[in-house]
């Protein structure tokens, strides 16, 4: 988490720090493509770097799960070498790692007022988020540690609403609201299965710089998943120390419209 947390101030301080320069290099300029937002609709197209990772609520004393060999083996096989099939496991940690992902979609963006637009985003999305599992044998004492990769593919149906600033010379600031369906293809294909569907708020917040061809702006959004992604049907020993499992995403983007 305190990874992500840099990663957006960082991002902050550079949009912050390039603004000035910006604006400056833009004084008595004439202004680019004028009419553009009095435009009824217009398209375009996304893409992003993004990073995924669960916010789980564990269930009480999650240490202390038991996880029986003959299930167990099967889920923590590198211990096969050294532990009975017929131990248990007792896991005391459970962390998460961030590789980056990568976004691509297409923009469609229809004018509901002079500063006020909605924009409809359909998205593919993949990432990877690996969960590493810490404990030891209650049999040998043998101390283990066992990282399981889920790699996420999403098409997301995000539905937003945008505020503009007033336009000054060629940039403008906005804000995002909204909503994001998502649907996961490939959850069910790794030992953590996972419900394929999500729903998730975002906010976030950006530029646009209106060029002589095209209007490019540069994004940051946060989008919260609001259910559960624990599927009690496919329920397995990796995933009995979860109560809830839920779903955030980061996101870094770049529109050309």
């Amino acid at each position: 988490m305190r990874k992500i947390i840099a990663r957006i101030f960082i991002c902050i301080c550079f949009i912050s720090c390039m603004m000035p320069e910006m604006l400056n290099a833009q004084k008595n300029k004439p202004l680019n493509m004028p009419l553009y937002d009095n435009e009824p609709y217009h398209f375009g197209y996304i893409i992003g770097y993004n990073q995924m990772w669960f916010s789980p609520k564990f269930v009480t004393n999650f240490q202390n799960i038991e996880y029986d060999g003959k299930e167990g083996s099967a889920y923590f096989d590198q211990l096969n070498d050294t532990i009975s099939i017929n131990s248990k496991y007792n896991i005391n940690n459970i962390s998460q790692s961030l590789p980056f992902g990568m976004s691509v979609g297409v923009v469609g963006n229809l004018r509901l007022a002079k500063y006020f637009d909605l924009r409809l985003i359909p998205t593919i999305s993949w990432g990877e988020t690996s969960i590493t599992y810490k404990g030891k044998s209650l049999g040998t004492e043998k101390e283990f540690s066992q990282t399981f990769s889920i790699h996420n593919v999403y098409l997301e149906l995000p539905l937003q609403f945008k505020y503009r600033s007033k336009r000054y010379n060629n940039t403008a600031a906005y804000v995002i609201f909204g909503a994001n369906n998502k649907i996961n293809f490939t959850a069910k294909k790794f030992d953590i299965k996972l419900k394929r569907y999500d729903f998730a708020p975002e906010i976030g917040t950006g530029f646009d710089f209106y060029t002589g061809e095209f209007k490019f702006g540069i994004e940051i959004k946060m989008s919260y998943g609001l259910c559960d992604l624990i599927d009690p049907e496919s329920k397995t020993p990796l995933t009995s120390s979860f109560d809830k499992l839920k779903n955030k995403t980061f996101q870094l983007s770049f529109t050309f419209e």
